[in-house]
C-alpha cells in the first residue's frame, strides 16, 4: 500500500492545477483564474511502488455555477520519457524531493490500474489515509474474461478522455462530473459494460454523486 506522506508542496497541487485547466477543452469555467477547491477523490496503489496515483476531483466557482472536475494525477520521482505533453508541472515535495506531476490519463501506470478498479481486480484506497479503502467508490464490468489494460491513444473532448482499447473498446474518462440525482449505475448509457462512479463535496455544502468513467465494449456511436 502508497504510504501518504502529510508534507508540504511547493507549489501546492490547487496552485499546479489553476495554471493547467484553462487548456484543456473541457473546461468551463469563467474568463478570469480558476477558483479552485479539493472536493474529493481516493488513490490507487502502483504495484511497483514507484509512481503515486490520484483520482482528485476539484470544485471550480470561477463561472457562473460551480463546476467539479476529475482529474487523474500521477507523481513521479523523474520525468515520464515522451510525456512532456501531459505534464502538469513540477513540485517539491517536503519528503520526497523534486516530483514531476502529469495528467493521469496519459500515464500507462494510471491507465492500467483504472482498468483494474473497473474490473474490480484493485480497490480504490482513501484519498488522506494509507492503508484504508474508499468505501465511496463504486464499479461495475459485466464483460467476459478479464479487462485488457493496453488502453491508449487518450483523446480529449468538450466532455472528457477517451481511452481507446483493444476490440474497439473505449474507457471514457468524465473529466466535468455531472450529479446524479439516483444511483449514477442507473444512468448507464446502453452498451456500458462497466463503470466507475464516486462521491465529491459541493460548494454550498452537500454531497454529490456521479460517473466517473464508464467502460465501452465497443466504440460509442
Amino acid at each position: 500500500m502508497a504510504v501518504i506522506h502529510h508534507t508540504v508542496l511547493t507549489p501546492g497541487k490547487l496552485e499546479l492545477l489553476g495554471s493547467w485547466l484553462p487548456s484543456r477543452p473541457w473546461y468551463r469555467g469563467g474568463p478570469g483564474e480558476p477558483e479552485l477547491a479539493k472536493a474529493g477523490g481516493f488513490r490507487l496503489d502502483d504495484p511497483q511502488g514507484e509512481v503515486g496515483i490520484e483520482f482528485m476531483v476539484v470544485t471550480d466557482t470561477s463561472g457562473d455555477r460551480p463546476d467539479a472536475y476529475l482529474l487523474p494525477l500521477t507523481y513521479r520521482g523523474a520525468p515520464l520519457d515522451g510525456a512532456e505533453h501531459a505534464l502538469v508541472g513540477t513540485m517539491e515535495h517536503g519528503v520526497l524531493g523534486k516530483r514531476w506531476a502529469y495528467d493521469g490519463c496519459q500515464d500507462p501506470v494510471a491507465v492500467a490500474q483504472l482498468a483494474a478498479l473497473v474490473e474490480g481486480r484493485v480497490q480504490a484506497q482513501d484519498q488522506n489515509t494509507s492503508d484504508t479503502p474508499d468505501r465511496e467508490v463504486a464499479r461495475s464490468y459485466s464483460g467476459a474474461g478479464s479487462l485488457a489494460t493496453a488502453f491508449t491513444a487518450a483523446a480529449d473532448d468538450g466532455e472528457g478522455t477517451a481511452l481507446a482499447g483493444p476490440d474497439g473498446a473505449t474507457l471514457r474518462v468524465h473529466r466535468l462530473l455531472r450529479p446524479a440525482a439516483e444511483d449514477p449505475a442507473l444512468l448507464l448509457p446502453q452498451g456500458a459494460a462497466g463503470h466507475l462512479a464516486g462521491a465529491w463535496g459541493m460548494p454550498d455544502g452537500t454531497r454529490a454523486q456521479g460517473l466517473f468513467a464508464v467502460l465501452h465494449a465497443e466504440s460509442p456511436r
